[in-house]
């Protein structure tokens, strides 16, 4: 007897994957592919949305035809800030631009200033100024930069909307997608923003669905559930809300740290915005605050030089154990010159506008020594970070994910700073794509339970008397 699944696409900018997972959510089956870049008309690199294409409807194909297998949903999370635009054959009309494509001098302006100025602006539409990042934007670049390519657009779909698209063959505009920095919605009306009806960008969106939306799609004499996709970092937060009522903070580590807030309704300020704060909408249609700073290359280019300076290899801060003394030592010292100040951070993150000067490391006596202090600055920075989206009451746990759950320094001495938070790291994989399948749930998978698919350890703090006086102000 063929086994029930739920067909998943995953699709990220470097790897895409087909994932099928049973009733209990384990996967039974992976697929996965990475593609080479193209450039787009203006030699830009970009993704080669005809390539993805081909695999997605080739995979799909074949795992019909795969006997062992019964796909009763199928659902797609994706990368955000990326629009699609079909032409009225149902074919793209334009390469699928880069999000981190330059955005034209003076153009951003010229919107902002028509329609109540930059800061009412970003404000509005919980979108800090981000250029191609608020996919919005890629579509008035459109009409006035390439007026003719404009006209020839039919419907714009978000990237993880347009794979649902060429499974299903029905075109929508999804809540958490529409509502991740595009700087279409006005979150402060609930409703597409007054640019997108005045410019007549709204004739090219389809309508608007809820994140739980799907069709019946024919599969092999039997139907198939086919879902409308979710954006990917709405994606991973999808199990967190399932499992747990009280409130909580998810912070998603990497390249890009994000905190994200569910719980934290509260409007953006100005000073927010600044500070790289923005607002999500999540599956269930509500506001989450979210905050980032870019932990993960400020990370890894002070280790680089940490190792070129001490001789160590590349992954040598990964056998650093935790030195309570040592950092007592270090917190409790007031040489300025010894911090280490962001280097890479420029115009992101709670501190845009604070650089120093490269650390002399000749102070420290050892590799030991330099990184613990490295850890010290840097998790000070990831907590003003966080504390912009704590609110007024803060949530009873925080749980981390991604890539610095594996750097004991760095997550025990975060955990310190908040003490009356419990910190925990938790082995979800594949959490996008667990997400994605879970807001299927309902319609394919009631009567399973979900509870056995969430394991965390907590995080013990260290108790570092020294660090309550420890503050960046004394960096600065």
């Amino acid at each position: 007897m063929n086994e029930p699944v739920i067909a998943i696409y995953d699709i990220g900018k470097t790897n895409k994957k087909l994932l099928l997972y049973d009733r209990k959510y384990q996967i039974v089956h992976q697929d996965q592919i990475n593609l080479p870049e193209t450039v787009d008309d203006d030699g830009y690199p970009c993704e080669d949305i005809e390539k993805t294409s081909q695999w997605v409807k080739k995979s799909f194909k074949a795992i019909k035809k795969n006997k062992k297998f019964a796909i009763c949903a199928l659902n797609i999370s994706a990368y955000g800030a990326s629009f699609v635009h079909l032409n009225e054959r149902g074919q793209p009309a334009t390469p699928l631009y880069n999000y981190l494509k330059p955005y034209p001098e003076g153009l951003a302006e010229q919107l902002y200033d028509q329609y109540g100025g930059e800061e009412k602006f970003t404000r509005h539409t919980a979108s800090p100024r981000l250029g191609m990042l608020n996919s919005g934007l890629q579509l008035y670049w459109l009409k006035h930069h390439k007026p003719e390519m404009y006209r020839t657009i039919w419907r714009s779909l978000h990237l993880p909307q347009y794979f649902a698209y060429l499974i299903h063959g029905k075109c929508f505009n999804e809540i958490t997608s529409l509502g991740c920095h595009t700087a279409l919605w006005d979150f402060s009306r609930d409703r597409s923003h007054d640019w997108v009806y005045a410019e007549k960008i709204d004739t090219t969106l389809p309508p608007v669905v809820s994140t739980h939306s799907y069709e019946m799609i024919s599969n092999n004499n039997s139907n198939t559930l086919c879902g409308v996709g979710i954006h990917d970092s709405s994606a991973s937060l999808v199990p967190y809300l399932l499992a747990f009522e009280e409130s909580f903070m998810l912070l998603s580590s990497g390249t890009w740290n994000i905190t994200l807030n569910p719980f934290n309704e509260e409007p953006l300020t100005n000073e927010e915005l600044r500070k790289d704060c923005l607002q999500y909408i999540n599956y269930r249609g509500v506001s989450v605050k979210a905050s980032r700073i870019l932990m993960g290359r400020e990370h890894d280019y002070q280790e680089a030089r940490l190792a070129e300076h001490f001789n160590k290899s590349s992954d040598y801060h990964r056998s650093i154990i935790p030195d309570k003394e040592l950092l007592e030592r270090i917190a409790s010292s007031d040489h300025k010159e010894r911090h280490f100040y962001p280097q890479t951070m420029q115009q992101t993150g709670p501190l845009p506008n604070f650089v120093g000067p490269p650390t002399d490391l000749d102070q420290f006596s050892s590799y030991k020594e330099a990184y613990h202090q490295l850890i010290l600055d840097l998790v000070e920075m990831q907590a003003i970070s966080m504390k912009l989206v704590t609110s007024q009451t803060p949530p009873k746990k925080v749980f981390i994910s991604g890539g610095f759950c594996a750097n004991q320094l760095f997550m025990r001495l975060l955990a310190a700073h908040f003490p009356d938070i419990q910190f925990y790291t938790t082995e979800l994989d594949n959490a996008s794509a667990l997400g994605a399948a879970l807001v299927m749930h309902r319609h394919w998978n009631r009567g399973e339970s979900i509870d056995h698919l969430f394991q965390f350890q907590e995080i013990q703090p260290m108790n570092i008397d020294a660090l309550t006086a420890y503050s960046f102000a004394k960096m600065k």
